[in-house]
């Protein structure tokens, strides 16, 4: 009976895993494939698309601008989630639970409500369409969730070891940057590796607030709107690719940091 128990869970495991990972491993399969189309039989392996890609500058330019948009939104998201969650957590505030509130209120809201509202204010103040656009519309959706994680790390122990530094004459932005920010680093990384994640595959609000300067998601878009082909594939593999560099760099830095 232990043995079909056993059976049954490996089973469950590899349906799970497979219904998971089965799509994106189609993907980079047949972003390998020799000729035009993207369908069986496999003539592969061939690097073809990818040469193809990182020769299409308007997909190179994509890719840079998807980075950028990524590394500087993130910064901006994880900076101002930090200096919001040690207000909260360090102040008594009036009304602090509806403010915390509020400002996780975005995560509880559809990306294309999120987008089509900053569209709208960004055409009354006169903001163009633009890269800093599409920014200012990720920090919107990534703040949140970088806040919600720092702020659930910061515990009373924290405030003790504050407390010593400022009794030993230390200045408050001292206490922030040498004491804080260095207990906080885990949760920190973690929100901004995250916001790293999900900015440098978010489509909607890029769609609605880029025009001419694009992210890679959006170009991806206007190449599925000819057909499926294997560049598409490569261009979607190169993506799948960065997000796993960044979860595994995550995963690589909090475990550095746990024996300590």
């Amino acid at each position: 009976m232990r043995a079909v128990v056993r059976f049954a869970a490996w089973l469950y495991a590899i349906a799970v895993y497979g219904f998971i990972f089965l799509p994106v491993v189609v993907l980079v399969l047949f972003s390998l494939q020799a000729t035009s189309f993207p369908i069986p039989p496999f003539t592969g392996p061939s690097l073809r698309w990818y040469q193809a890609v990182l020769s299409d500058t308007r997909l190179t330019s994509a890719l840079a601008n998807s980075l950028l948009v990524a590394v500087l939104s993130s910064l901006a998201s994880v900076t101002l989630g930090f200096l919001s969650a040690w207000g909260f957590a360090r102040f008594v505030l009036p009304g602090s639970a509806l403010l915390r509130g509020l400002i996780t209120l975005p995560l509880t809201v559809s990306y294309l409500i999120i987008g089509m509202g900053l569209l709208v204010l960004f055409n009354w103040a006169g903001v163009p369409k633009s890269l800093l656009a599409a920014g200012i519309g990720h920090v919107v959706i990534n703040l949140p969730l970088c806040f919600a994680i720092i702020y659930s790390q910061m515990g009373d122990h924290q405030i003790n070891i504050e407390r010593a530094a400022r009794d030993l004459g230390a200045p408050e932005w001292k206490v922030l940057l040498m004491i804080t920010v260095p207990v906080m680093a885990p949760a920190i990384f973690a929100g901004l590796f995250l916001s790293m994640t999900f900015s440098w595959d978010e489509f909607v609000i890029s769609f609605l607030l880029t025009r001419f300067e694009t992210t890679l998601p959006v170009e991806i878009w206007n190449l599925l709107r000819s057909g499926l082909n294997p560049k598409t594939n490569a261009v979607g593999s190169l993506v799948f690719a960065v997000s796993i560099v960044l979860v595994v760099f995550f995963e690589l830095t909090l475990l550095r940091r746990k024996p300590a």
